[in-house]
């Protein structure tokens, strides 16, 4: 009988079993965890930034409705007045010279006398007293004529964006005209006491009250609102192409150059707002000072501003509608300068936005 012997051998593992399956499924799953991770993350970020940006967009809001209240209106018109005032106390010796070369050859023809002979020839026979004539008077405008004019500004530009749904640079000028219009019609008896004032030295011992006293005397009280159309029509011109200019300035300058809010960005937007508002508001100038000072000249009655600048074009030409314009443009482009450069820094203090 035979036997057989079975023989069975078990295999010995000699190398590590493949776990490559396994492995790459964790990887994918961690993976997933990391991308799932990520999103997340950037879900939680997007999350954060409408957050901050509903946040910065309520803070904009907060100070625009701040600007509307009384402590922002205050700010709003007191800033605005005393930059206006500091600038009109520089510069109105440059004022009165202006004043008094607008007076030049009324009605006729002739050779003009330059800013410099004329300033010789006043500081010679009046004193340097006679450049600060009419100082109070042109004081207490700029602080209520600025305060109105600055400060009507950025309301009105925002009554304009609320209703129409746009800021652009026709409603920036329709808001500076506007401004412009309505401070120069309130504070124009005041206007009219420093033209008056300007022009005649005698009246320098009387003062301000005693001459309003004896304008409303002997000419009325109507007198005092003489020249408010074109001073008017001059306010509204130079608010418009002086803040309009100012402000679309400033925008294309911080985006086309590498200035930022700050002085020079001030500067370079206050200058260019004083040269264009000069070009257009020289002879509305001159025409309201013709206005003003129709009863103290030689040649007698304008009817109105358009009749005076008729008669001006007709018997001096057009250049007579620029006298003094270089005066214009010496105290107009310092005073927008500093008004402009200092409003800001003052809006700065009081917590309020740049123009």
């Amino acid at each position: 009988m035979k036997t057989y012997q079975l023989h069975y051998k078990i295999p010995l593992p000699t190398e590590t079993p493949n776990r490559a399956p396994f492995s790459a499924l964790k990887t994918k799953r961690s993976e997933n965890c990391r991308k799932r991770g990520k999103k997340q993350t950037k879900m939680d970020g997007n999350s954060s930034s409408r957050n901050s940006s509903l946040s910065g967009a309520f803070k904009f809001n907060e100070k625009r409705i701040s600007a509307s209240s009384a402590s922002g209106a205050l700010y709003h018109f007191g800033t605005s007045g005393i930059s206006v005032a500091v600038a009109t106390g520089l510069t109105h010796p440059l004022d009165v010279l202006k004043v008094r070369l607008q007076m030049q050859l009324v009605g006729q023809r002739g050779p003009l006398i330059g800013m410099g002979p004329l300033f010789v020839q006043v500081m010679k026979n009046e004193g340097p007293k006679s450049l600060y004539l009419g100082l109070t008077p042109a004081l207490t405008r700029s602080l209520l004529y600025g305060g109105l004019r600055l400060g009507l500004y950025e309301p009105s530009k925002y009554a304009c964006d609320w209703a129409f749904g746009s800021n652009n640079i026709l409603f920036k000028i329709a808001s500076g005209a506007f401004a412009g219009a309505i401070s120069t019609a309130l504070t124009n008896p005041v206007e009219f006491l420093k033209v008056r004032l300007q022009m005649n030295s005698d009246l320098r011992q009387r003062g301000p009250i005693a001459e309003m006293r004896r304008i409303v005397s002997k000419e009325g009280i109507g007198a005092l609102w003489k020249g408010v159309g074109p001073a008017s029509v001059r306010a509204a011109a130079l608010t418009a192409s002086q803040l309009a200019t100012y402000d679309e300035s400033k925008q294309i300058l911080v985006n086309w150059t590498p200035l930022e809010e700050g002085f020079y960005l001030h500067l370079t937007s206050s200058t260019i707002a004083g040269l264009v508002s000069t070009l257009i508001t020289a002879p509305i100038d001159m025409v309201k000072t013709r206005l003003m000072l129709q009863r103290e000249s030689v040649v007698g009655s304008y009817k109105n501003g358009f009749h005076c600048a008729y008669q001006v074009l007709h018997t001096e030409g057009p250049r007579g509608l620029y006298k003094g314009g270089f005066a214009i443009f010496a105290r107009l482009g310092p005073q927008t300068t500093i008004t402009f450069i200092l409003c800001e820094k003052l809006r700065k203090l009081a917590g309020l936005n740049a123009i």
